[in-house]
């Protein structure tokens, strides 16, 4: 009996050992993504992430190049640098 109980104990600390390094793979791929910030005034017509102003839903519905209610996810910390024929990325809605 006690090799039953030592096969069953060694099957649930194995389980254990794989399932903690399933969980560290796991959050090393979070950390490994960049953060991100929503740009204003940046996306091109139906290139937005989401919120494009009245009369429209969501994602890809921007009507115009750069339209100041419409943004797009950026690296963190890149936003307000990235240039447009309409200006500079913004991080809140512009008037254009």
């Amino acid at each position: 009996m006690n090799k039953t109980y030592m096969t069953i104990g060694g099957a649930t600390a194995l389980a254990l050992v794989a399932g903690a390094g399933l969980a560290q793979a796991q959050s090393n791929n979070r950390s490994a993504e960049p953060a991100m910030e929503k740009c204003y005034g940046v996306a091109l017509a139906t290139k937005n992430d989401c919120a494009a102003g009245p009369g429209t839903t969501c994602a890809g519905t921007s009507t115009r190049d750069y339209q100041g209610n419409a943004w797009k996810l950026v690296p963190a910390g890149t936003c307000t640098s990235i240039q447009t024929p309409r200006g500079n990325g913004s991080l809140s809605p512009v008037t254009r």
